[in-house]
């Protein structure tokens, strides 16, 4: 589905909705598995590590890296999609909102595994697109729009877990649930679910968070957009939550 999709944004000219979806979902199945398999075999490494396993550690460092391998390559694939096809050919604010925000979480997907000068890199890249993506939902998308949602929801959880600043995390969550919340009697009934779950998503983050503050549920999950509906996004192994697509 991905090579299918590749060709599909080749073609020149602005996708339609469905189109934007399929490419992001096709995409997000490829590096969903890869960011949870990551995730626990991590886990297992910093156990093993605690139990001095050298011989079982070994071999966990090599799985990691061909992990880690797989995921910066489908990472950097799509990256240079959006940059060569889709977000120069972008006419709607929706559409650069969109491709600006996935650009931004491949960044982040980058930045979760990567050290060093690489990690700085992605984080920066990462930020300077979700920025992007955001100065344009602010002007031409409405407060309960699910893609600037989604947009809120996700750049929340890169200043949470990548750039380690909770403040700013629940700043702009909480922002972006508040102004949602304000409008809500103007909700188009066609969005209504994917907006008011990812106005969900923003408030289980800010519990987490907030909770996590105070010494407890550190071991919650948090919720990118990857856990919201397939208009905007999908669900996550085990860190906040953040939009699907």
């Amino acid at each position: 589905m991905v090579e299918y999709m590749k060709e599909v944004a080749k073609l020149g000219g602005e996708l339609t909705m469905d189109e934007r979806n399929l490419l992001s979902v096709a995409y997000k199945n490829v590096v969903g598995t890869r960011r949870a398999s990551w995730r626990i075999i991590s886990s297992i490494e910093q156990k093993e590590e605690h139990k001095k396993s050298e011989k079982h550690v070994g071999k966990i460092r090599e799985y990691r890296a061909k992990i880690e391998k797989e995921l910066e390559d489908v990472c950097k694939d799509v990256l240079q999609v959006l940059d060569d096809y889709l977000i120069k050919k972008a006419e709607s604010g929706e559409s650069k909102v969109f491709y600006h925000k996935m650009k931004g979480d491949y960044h982040r997907y980058l930045a979760e595994f990567a050290s060093g000068d690489k990690r700085k890199d992605a984080a920066s890249s990462a930020h300077d697109a979700y920025k992007s993506a955001t100065d344009v939902a602010q002007t031409e998308l409405t407060p309960t729009h699910p893609i600037r949602l989604g947009l809120a929801l996700n750049f929340s959880v890169f200043y949470y877990e990548i750039l380690n600043s909770p403040d700013r995390a629940c700043h702009l969550a909480k922002q972006a649930f508040d102004d949602a919340i304000a409008e809500l009697d103007s909700l188009s009934e066609e969005s209504y679910r994917d907006s008011t779950l990812i106005m969900q998503l923003l408030r289980d983050n800010l519990t987490l968070w907030t909770s996590s503050d105070s010494g407890e549920a550190e071991a919650d999950a948090q919720k990118d957009a990857t856990d919201a509906a397939p208009k905007t996004e999908t669900a996550e192994a085990a860190p906040p939550a953040e939009e699907s697509k």
